[in-house]
This record gives structure tokens, sequence and C-alpha cells, in this order.
């Protein structure tokens, strides 16, 4: 039993020393020749080529010409693990079926650093073509959007390619091989795809600077600003800006895909906290966002001090904070009530969804693909309609409020009637109508003379009651064009828009009177609302202040045992 064990034992540890040294052994691999067919118009590298990561960046074309490296066949989705200073190398054979298109390199990676195309031949001698970052776009052999290298082929000749790659970090695009109508076709496609984005994107930014400008609501300021810094963000992320606004800045090309979404986020919490009034709210969580939103700021000034390698470390986990301390602010205002933080909820959650891709692919865990480009496109274009139609109704009822705060400090908050501030002002632009167009209208002051029996009659209740039945009684008998007011406790104002006949000017005050002798349902007979009221048809070359003070003298002289209860004054 011992000598079988041993035998056993030794065969698993020769079995696994073989695995181990073919392991540890420099992969040989063919390159497998891709054919380019015009009728099909793409091609992928996929797993028909080799790749070989140079750690230190010191190889030379030569040096992997002459198979002098450890070559490794390529696969689907693979993300290469770069860094600052390393160099990652491809080698691929080509070949073309028909000279009836150009074909291309194409890497669909804005982001990239640097990518050199190398048509070489066994010496190492050949040309060589760079695009990417740390070259001007202007200054690439062909500017796009992304690196886009032109393939010198032969028709039926195969031909052999390197490719070599810089970045500060992970790398996980595809190379592709596309002919010239495809990329016609191609581009049509996202041409339209951002149009659509951009051209909401500003619409957006229009629309929230106009309600900014005639509300004059920081929250539409705070986002149009961050619309407008999320679109540029986004610009530079697809290589619009870099093709477009920016083609003569390398530097700033390539700092620009990580600051301006660092800056964005800091403006986002700001409009955050102006949509929920968090100042109001909570101070505490306030200065916790201004904090967060201050750190990101912070973060995007200090990525071009740190080393290239160190950015993305810097850049991600920032904006995961931002991210999560905003949303967590939007359900804790959301948990308390507030109408508009669950229309944040909703909106912002398509962009987070969409955002957690390009994350994702900056630090290397998810290749290069149509998510982690457009992502987060498709989500801030679904939250851009959900916050401007939260923007439209939080100002409505903003106005809402606004207008039941000026209506409590011009009515009377017991009888809904207009106080005499704003009597004084309607009667004015009374005087002033009747004179434009020569008609006649009539102002009136009414006043309760017999509080005083009602308390002594009955009690003080029914005292403090009668004013607000009498105005009752003023409103339904005045028109929808006429104007009651509450000038004082027990004196009323009423006006009476022209035009109106001299009779019909003369009977007005003794229709107020009868109307407000009428019994009261609920009340005993006794129970009734005796006013004095004095008018005047006016204009009569007074102003709106002295009519209300010439009728007030004369309700005051009227002796308190007086029988008389209409007073009218030329």
């Amino acid at each position: 039993m011992g000598t079988w064990w041993r035998e056993l034992a030794a065969r698993v540890a020769a079995g696994l020393g073989m695995v181990l040294l073919l392991a540890m052994a420099p992969a040989a691999h063919a390159d497998r020749v891709i054919a380019l067919d015009p009728a099909e118009g793409l091609a992928a590298l996929g797993d028909a080529g080799a790749s070989w990561l140079d750690a230190g960046g010191q190889a030379q074309l030569a040096d992997v010409v002459q198979d002098k490296v450890p070559w490794r066949a390529t696969a689907p989705g693979t993300v290469h693990p770069l860094r600052e200073g390393a160099a990652l190398w491809f080698r691929f054979t080509l070949v073309e079926t028909s000279d009836s298109e150009r074909w291309f390199l194409e890497v669909p990676y804005p982001a990239v650093d640097r990518v050199t195309l190398y048509a070489a031949d066994r010496q190492g001698q050949g040309t060589a073509q760079s695009a990417g970052d740390a070259l001007p776009v202007a200054q690439w052999p062909l500017p796009h959007r992304h690196p886009l290298l032109p393939l010198q082929l032969v028709a039926g000749e195969p031909q052999q390619f390197y490719v070599r790659v810089e970045n500060p970090h992970s790398f996980g695009a595809p190379l592709l091989f596309t002919s010239e109508r495809q990329l016609v076709q191609q581009e049509q496609r996202t041409g339209f795809v951002l149009g659509i984005y951009f051209g909401l994107a500003g619409l957006s930014v229009l629309l929230a600077l106009l309600g900014a400008a005639a509300l004059r609501d920081r929250a539409f300021g705070w986002y149009a600003v961050t619309v407008l810094l999320m679109g540029l963000a986004q610009a530079a992320l697809t290589g619009v800006a870099g093709l477009h606004l920016w083609p003569t800045l390398a530097w700033w090309n390539g700092i620009a895909v990580l600051m301006l979404p660092l800056v964005a986020s800091a403006t986002l919490l700001w409009f955050f906290s102006a949509v929920i009034s968090l100042p109001q709210r909570s101070r505490p969580l306030q200065r916790l966002l201004v904090a967060v939103a201050l750190l990101c700021l912070l973060a995007a000034a200090a990525l071009p001090l740190v080393p290239p390698g160190w950015r993305v470390r810097l850049m991600v986990p920032t904006l995961v904070l931002n991210i999560t301390v905003g949303f967590l602010v939007i359900i804790w205002a959301a948990r308390r009530g507030d109408r508009n933080a669950g229309w944040l909820f909703v909106g912002m959650v398509p962009v987070l969804l969409g955002a957690t891709f390009p994350l994702a692919r900056t630090w290397g865990l998810i290749p290069i693909g149509f998510w982690s480009t457009y992502g987060m496109q498709i989500g801030i274009a679904i939250e851009m309609p959900v916050l401007l139609a939260m923007l439209a109704r939080r100002s409505q009822d903003r106005r809402e409020n606004f207008r039941r705060i000026q209506g409590l400090e011009r009515t009377d908050p017991a009888t809904g009637l207009i106080r005499g501030e704003v009597f004084a002002e309607r009667l004015t632009r009374l005087i002033a109508r009747s004179e434009r167009l020569k008609l006649q209208s009539v102002a009136l002051l009414v006043d309760i003379a017999n509080v005083e029996q009602i308390r002594r009659d009955f009690d003080r209740r029914e005292a403090e009651e009668m004013p607000l039945l009498v105005a009752g009684r003023l409103l339904s008998a005045a028109r929808d064009i006429d104007s009651v007011a509450r000038l004082s406790e027990h004196r009323f104002g009423m006006i009476v828009e022209g035009p109106v006949t001299p009779e019909e000017a003369a009977g007005t005050g003794a229709r107020v009177v009868a109307r407000c002798l009428m019994p009261f349902k609920g009340k005993p007979m006794g129970w009734v609302a005796q006013v004095r009221v004095a008018q005047t048809v006016v204009p009569n070359g007074s102003d709106a202040h002295k009519v209300i003070e010439r009728l007030g003298a004369v309700l005051a002289t009227v002796p308190p045992d007086s029988k008389r209860a209409v007073f009218t004054i030329r």
C-alpha cells in the first residue's frame, strides 16, 4: 500500500511540474490571417492576433518583429492592466480580398493616450502612424473622435501589422478593421444619436436659463450649469470635443475626460440643494453636501498635478462618493415628504445606472462596449425631460405659494375681502379709467351701526360674528367687476364699476342697506345688520385718498340715534 501511494504522489507531482513549466514558458502563437471583405465592411481582431504587455515600455519595433517577446493569443473582451510607463503590443495579419475599399484600423476609445500602427518587415523597418490624447487631434493622420489609422494594403497579399498602445490605466478597447463605406454609415448613425443628445442638452440649457431669468429661481440656474457641464463632459468622453472644440490642445483633451465629470458632479450637488431647499431643512446636511462638492472641485483641480497613473484612482472614488451622498440626501428629503425629491430620484436613477458602465470601464473592470460608451448619454437623455418637468411643476408651486403669501398681505384673513391699501389702489385706477372713458362709477363706505346693540341684546360672540355676515351680504350685492374691502373692524368699502346712470348711482346705497336688513338664516328676527352708507359718484375732481377721507368724515358726523341710512356727497 505504501509503495502504491508513493508512486501516485510522484506521478501527480510530475504532472503538476509539467503544467507549471508549460504555463511559464513563452507561448508560440501563429496569427490567423484576417480577411477584409468589402461586402461585410467590418472585422474585429478577436482571437486572430497576438498581444504582449511590455511592463518596462522599452521594447522597440525591431524587438517585437523578431519574436523576441512572449506573445499570447488575443481574446475578445480582454481588459489589459496597463499603467504609466508600460506599453501594450498587438500583432495581426490582414489580407484585402478586393481593392475596391479603403480600410482603417479603428480603436473606439477616445481617451487612450497613444495608439501607434506599424507596417513593418522582418528587419523592423516600416512606417508608423500615431493618434491619441498625447497628440493634438488636428495632427492625427485622420482627425476623428477616436483613433482611426489608414491601413496600407495590397489586394491578395497578406500584410503583418503591429500596434503599440500607451495608456496610464487599463486598456479594454477592441481593435476593429473598418471599410470606408462602413465608416461613413457608422458615422451617420453615431452623428444622429449624438445630435439628438447634444440638441436636447442645448434646449434644456436654454429653457433653464430662461426659467432662471423669468422666475428668479436658483434651481433653474444650477440646472443649466449642470447640464452644460455634463454636455461638455460627454463631448470629451465621446471625442466630439477633441475633434471640434479643442483640436489643438492635446494636454486638455487628455485631462478633460476626467476633470469635467468631477466639476459637473459638484454642480449637481448644488442643484440638489436648491431643488429640495436643503439649507432651510438641515444645516448639517447642507454643510456635508457643500463639503463633498468642494472635494470634487479640489480633486478636479489636483488632476493635472498628480501623475497620470493616479488620476483615475483619484477621480473614480471621488465621483462615487459624490453620487452616493447626493442620492442619500435625495432619499432623506423624499422620506420627509418633499414632493420634488421623488422626481429627482426618478430622474437620476437612469443617470446612476448609465454612469456605472463608464466608471467600471475607467476602473478596468469591463472592456469598451456600447453601454460603457453611450450608457451615460442615454441616462442623461432620459433624465433631462424628467427634471425639466419637475422644475416646471416646482416653479408653479412656488408661484402659487407666492400668490398665496401676497394674498395674505392684501386680503383680510377673516372675511377674504381686500384690505384698505388695495381698495385705495383700485379706486385710483377707477377714477383714472372713468375720467379717460367719460363715464360715472360709484364709491361707497359702509359702517355697521348696531354692533353695540347686538352685544347688549345677545352676547359678545354674536357681535363679533356680525361683520363676517355683513361682508357676505356686501359680496352678494356686488357684481363680479365690483370690489368690496374691509377697511376696519366695522367699516367696509365698495366700488361699483361704471358706467352707471345718475339714477343707478343714487340708488346704490339704498340697495346695500336693504340687502343688509334682510334676516340672516339661523338668527332671531331682531338680529339684523343696520348699516350707514356714504356714497359719491366718481370722478368728482378728487383723488382716491381724498374721496375716502370725505366719505369717512360724513359718516363720522352722523349722530348715533340718526334714522337716516344713506348719505350722498357731490
